[in-house]
């Protein structure tokens, strides 16, 4: 296997965290946790174009990914489940029962994929299908979290 398509892979498994046998998913979320931290102290503009970014580079790493194993969405890519994660705790305070929280609702959303999150990623193609359900299912677990803020921690939002 040549250079590139190592550094493909290493990217789409979130460095190889998505080869660890049970739940790779969960583990690619922790390292969203992990990815975000890194940014979460930036001006929220500056965080969602990092993001946006970061969104349209994982559909294509993905994709390659997903070309490269011949295999439709891979279980070892997690760069899916990373920006997911980086979506439930946008514009969230940075704050560990929060960021915990996020996570479950995150996982709770990307596991059982209620409409339109299944929807989308059956009728979206490659790259796309693979990472479209773990950004809708950021930002549902996103919303949520922020509505029980706001009607049990006020003072927090």
């Amino acid at each position: 296997m040549n250079l590139s398509r190592k550094l493909v892979l290493g990217l789409a498994t979130g460095g190889y965290v998505g080869y660890i046998p049970v739940a790779p998913g969960t583990f690619g979320s922790v390292v969203g946790i992990i990815v975000f931290w890194l940014i979460a102290f930036l001006e929220l503009p500056i965080i969602l174009l990092i993001m946006a970014i970061f969104t349209v580079f994982a559909i294509w790493v993905a994709h390659q990914a997903e070309t490269i194993l011949g295999v439709e969405d891979p279980g070892q890519v997690v760069i899916d489940e990373i920006i997911g994660m980086m979506t439930a705790l946008v514009a969230l305070p940075v704050l560990p029962l929060v960021w915990v929280a996020g996570f479950f609702l995150f996982r709770f959303f990307d596991i059982l994929k209620p409409f339109p999150i299944g929807y989308l990623e059956k009728r979206c193609p490659g790259g796309l299908g693979i990472v479209i359900d773990d950004v809708i299912a950021g930002i549902a677990a996103n919303l949520l979290l922020h509505g029980i803020l706001l009607v049990f921690v006020p003072s927090v939002c």
